[in-house]
């Protein structure tokens, strides 16, 4: 059964940090790009960084970048996003998602494949 889950959000303080996982399965993962994408409540989704299927690429929303990390290890089939100097503005569920698109505008622009359900980042004091 195909499923990417995502885990790792929580509370934490402005300036903290934390790393999000996207464990997939039932799908070939190398062939796929992965992104982080982003929702908050009466907001709609937003692109917060992407990685090409080799890990070789990586592009990142201007909101995050200098803040944020992409990466992949494709031999446990995972994508990680490290998020640090959290800011309030950052509180969203977060999703990965596996597609064709490597880049932030490209994936929203057409589409990904596959969705996680989401994980919670709450940055408050």
């Amino acid at each position: 059964q195909l499923q990417l889950v995502e885990s790792g959000g929580g509370l934490v303080q402005p300036g903290g940090s934390l790393r999000l996982s996207c464990a997939a399965s039932g799908f070939t993962f190398d062939y796929y790009a992965i992104g982080w994408f982003r929702q908050a409540p009466g907001k709609e989704r937003e692109g917060v960084s992407c990685i090409s299927s080799s890990g070789g690429s990586t592009d990142y929303a201007d909101s995050v970048k200098g803040r944020f990390t992409i990466s992949r290890d494709n031999a446990k089939k995972t994508v990680y996003l490290q998020m640090n100097s959290l800011k309030p503005e950052d509180t969203a569920v977060y999703y990965c998602a596996a597609g064709a698109y490597s880049t932030v505008v490209g994936a929203l622009v057409n589409g990904m494949d596959y969705w996680g359900k989401g994980t919670l980042v709450t940055v408050s004091s």
